[in-house]
């Protein structure tokens, strides 16, 4: 199940990082449906977050502690760069859009 969990978490956060991408990517066409990208961007962000908090939990219940000192500092560090991350290419995607927003 960790595996999946794994999967899943990998598969949401490139979601995450995708979709401000294709937003900003497709400025100079006029995209309109580019705040309803960006709360699917967060919310696949948020998603992945909890599939690492619950694979951690995981291995802590089956009492796996080799696995969890072996990728604790990963499980630490990915999903803090997956959320700056995405905070940031939204924040872009936000930047570029506001004044088409207010017109």
């Amino acid at each position: 199940m960790v595996a999946w969990l794994n999967l899943g978490s990998l598969v949401l956060g490139a979601i995450a990082w995708l979709l401000p991408a294709i937003n900003i990517s497709r400025y100079s066409k006029r995209s309109e449906n580019w705040v309803t990208l960006a709360m699917v961007s967060i919310s696949a962000c948020s998603i992945s977050l909890f599939f690492q908090i619950y694979s951690f939990y995981e291995r802590v219940r089956s009492e796996d502690w080799s696995a969890l000192m072996d990728t604790v500092s990963v499980i630490a560090t990915v999903p803090a760069i997956l959320l700056i991350g995405t905070i940031l290419l939204n924040g872009i995607t936000w930047y570029i859009y506001r004044d088409r927003t207010a017109s």
